[in-house]
Formats: C-alpha cells, sequence, structure tokens
C-alpha cells in the first residue's frame, strides 16, 4: 500500500491551504479567491514548507473545463449572437491597444522585438475563471452586461488559439528559434484559413450532431433513475467534448466545455445538469487559483518593483481604460461600460500558455515571463476588490435614478 502519493498530497495540501487561508480572507471582508492565492504561495516552491507536485495545473485544467461547462449550461446561441456587434470589435480592439502598451514598455527597457510582442499579447487576454468567477458572485451572468463579458471572453480566447498556430510560423522573423526566411502571405494565408476551418468545423458538429445527441442521452439516462449515472453523464460529456475539442480541432479545453454546455442549455435538462456538476466545479476552480498562486516567485516583486509595478499598470488601468471607452463608444452606459472593464482587468491561463510557448520558440526570457506571471497574479488578487467598487457605483446610480 502506497503511504505517500505526490498528487493525493497535492489535492489534499492544496484544499486544506485554500480552507484555511480563504476562510481567514472571509472573516477580513475580502474575497475568499484572495485566500486562494495566497494558499498557492504557501504551497509553490519559492517558500519553505510544503511542496505542491507540479500536476496541480493539469488538475486546474479541469476547474476551467467545468466552469466554461456550468457558463454554457446558462449561455443560448441566441445570447452569443446578440451580443457579436459589441464583442468582436471590441475584444480584437482591446487586444491590440494591450499589445501596443507591451510592446511600448518592452522597447522601454530595450528587450528585443518579439520579445516585447509575446509579452504585449499575453498581457492582453483575460482569465476565463477569474471573469466567469466574479460575474457568478455578482449575479450578472445573465444580464446584458455579463453576457456581453462572457462574449467578449470566447472572441478573445478564438484569438488567441489562432495566435498560437500563427507565432511559430512567424519565430524566425521575430527573432526566435529557426532562421528568419520570408514568410509568403499564401502560407499565413492558409494557416488562419486551416484554424478558423477546424474551430468552425467544430461549431458546426456541436450545432448540428451535439444539439441532438447530448440531449437525447441524457433523457435516457433519466430514465434509469439513478442520479449517480446522470452526475457521471454530465461530468463526461463537459471532460469528453473538452478534450475531444482540443484532441481534433485544436480547439481550447474551455471553448470546447463552452460549446457543450451551449447546446445541452436548450435542453430541459440543463438547470439539473448545473446543479450536479457545481459542487466539483467549486472544488477544482479552488484548485486553479491555488495553482496560479504556486507561480510566483515573491522576490521577483522585490528584485523588480518598478517592471512588476508597469505590468501591473498595464494590465488594470490600459486594458481597463481601454474596455471601457469601446464599450462607451458602442453607446452603453458608463454602469456596463465599468463592468465590463472591471471584467477584464485582469489575466490568466493562455497569457501562461503563451508565454511558455514564447519561452519554447526563444521568443521570450524568464525575465519577462516572471513578470507575466506576477501581473497575473496581482491582477488576479486586485479584481474583486474593482468589482466591490463597480458594484457600489452601480448601486449609487440606481439610487440616483430611484430618487
Amino acid at each position: 500500500m502506497l503511504h505517500h502519493s505526490p498528487l493525493i498530497a497535492t489535492i489534499v495540501g492544496s484544499l486544506v491551504f485554500a480552507f484555511i487561508l480563504g476562510t481567514l480572507a472571509f472573516r477580513l471582508r475580502l474575497p475568499p479567491l484572495i485566500g486562494y492565492l495566497c494558499a498557492g504561495i504557501v504551497a509553490g516552491p519559492f517558500t519553505p514548507g510544503f511542496t505542491a507536485d507540479a500536476d496541480a495545473p493539469q488538475l486546474a485544467e479541469m476547474g476551467v473545463i467545468l466552469l466554461m461547462f456550468g457558463v454554457g449550461l446558462h449561455f443560448s446561441v441566441r445570447d452569443l449572437l446578440s451580443v457579436k456587434a459589441i464583442a468582436l470589435p471590441g475584444a480584437i480592439g482591446q487586444i491590440l491597444l494591450a499589445t501596443v502598451l507591451g510592446l511600448g514598455m518592452s522597447q522601454l527597457l530595450g528587450w528585443p522585438l518579439g520579445e516585447g510582442v509575446v509579452f504585449g499579447l499575453a498581457l492582453s487576454t483575460a482569465s476565463t475563471v477569474v471573469l466567469l468567477k466574479a460575474l457568478q458572485e455578482k449575479n450578472l451572468e445573465q444580464t446584458d452586461d455579463g453576457k456581453i463579458a462572457i462574449g467578449w471572453l470566447v472572441v478573445e480566447d478564438l484569438v488567441m488559439v489562432l495566435t498560437l498556430v500563427l507565432l511559430p510560423i512567424f519565430a524566425g522573423v521575430l527573432g526566435g528559434k529557426g532562421a528568419a526566411t520570408a514568410i509568403s502571405g499564401s502560407a499565413v494565408l492558409w494557416t488562419i484559413v486551416l484554424t478558423l476551418g477546424k474551430v468552425a468545423a467544430f461549431v458546426a458538429l456541436m450545432l448540428v450532431f451535439g444539439r441532438r445527441f447530448i440531449p437525447w442521452m441524457l433523457e435516457r439516462i433519466v430514465y434509469t433513475g439513478s442520479r449517480e449515472l446522470f452526475r457521471l453523464a454530465v461530468l463526461s460529456t463537459a471532460l469528453g467534448v473538452a478534450y475531444g475539442a482540443s484532441l481534433l480541432f485544436d480547439v481550447s479545453f474551455a471553448l470546447g466545455a463552452f460549446f457543450a454546455g451551449m447546446v445541452l442549455a436548450e435542453s430541459p435538462l440543463s438547470h439539473r445538469a448545473a446543479e450536479e456538476s457545481l459542487p466539483l466545479r467549486d472544488a477544482f476552480s479552488v484548485l486553479f487559483f491555488v495553482s496560479v498562486g504556486m507561480l510566483l516567485n515573491p522576490s521577483v516583486l522585490l528584485h523588480n518593483f518598478w517592471e512588476v509595478l508597469g505590468t501591473l499598470l498595464i494590465i488594470v488601468v490600459g486594458k481597463s481604460l481601454g474596455a471601457y471607452g469601446i464599450v462607451r463608444l458602442f453607446g452603453r452606459s458608463p454602469a456596463t461600460a465599468l463592468t465590463i472593464a472591471a471584467s477584464l482587468a485582469q489575466i490568466g491561463e493562455f497569457s501562461f500558455i503563451l508565454a511558455g510557448l514564447g519561452i519554447t520558440l526563444g521568443l521570450m526570457s524568464e525575465h519577462s515571463h516572471s513578470l507575466i506571471l506576477a501581473g497575473a497574479i496581482l491582477s488576479i488578487l486586485l479584481n474583486p476588490l474593482l468589482f466591490v467598487w463597480t458594484g457600489r457605483y452601480r448601486q449609487r446610480q440606481q439610487q440616483a435614478l430611484d430618487g
């Protein structure tokens, strides 16, 4: 019998630390999320004592999958199409702005062009888990503001999927590994078409086949009268579709799970499916925040204070002002613009993936990678506080209207 398993120790240690520090944060009238991140720092390799296993981020991916599946259960195709006019140009505009700001900072620091481009792109995309957690806690998922934020997030995910495919092609030109050979426009165009074609094929498969099969399959399971089998069917659907989408269509886990939930949303079983997946969804989303905290080396905050501050300002101030301005340009209210701005004032999963690819391609250094990690954790820590301030502003606006 095994007396010690790194995986079991990681799960137990992460959840225990998250519970203790999450409760402490709640007692101090802070969001429990802050406690979860601090638990990750405590359990990480850069602090003494217990150190979690390196597989923790893979466990956290399940939290991302289940969370996006849950959102999809409350989000129809009609909802997605209703916000495309603002989500599509808004997300692309904000990505361009954040990339330019990150590139500008890199040039001031004397970094190579390729490193600056990847650095800016990594700062441009918001965390799926953080955004959805904030919307759920404020009961904003089903509001117009929440739908815009989720639609915006879906567009960002699609852009990042395309970026991850194109970056290796341009690595040589940007100064990374490989010869800086000329890139034909036809090759780039073909890559873009192929990537978008895979995404379109997956979406079509889900809307035509999945839309019929998944509800039908769950209805057959309901007839068995077994709650255990129904719960297993829901989890298998969420995880299986997400994994299959990634394996066969190069679509992110999050996007695959979102569409799986969305095709099930039209079924009368959607509410029950959401309830059955909720406990595991919450537990694994906690593991996500703990795994993010593990990435931070606290010494970076001391030795590179001004660079970390500049990174944080781009994420929290630059991105927020850009999103606020874009939303206002579309004629939305200041309250809506503030909600979207607060939702996007952080970075997460795709930022880590993009930075890791940048290192693999020789485009990024460990130094710039550490700035991205520090910026992500600090922005996630600040995000709940931004939502608290935004909520108070909305309340004052509503009281002024009522008065």
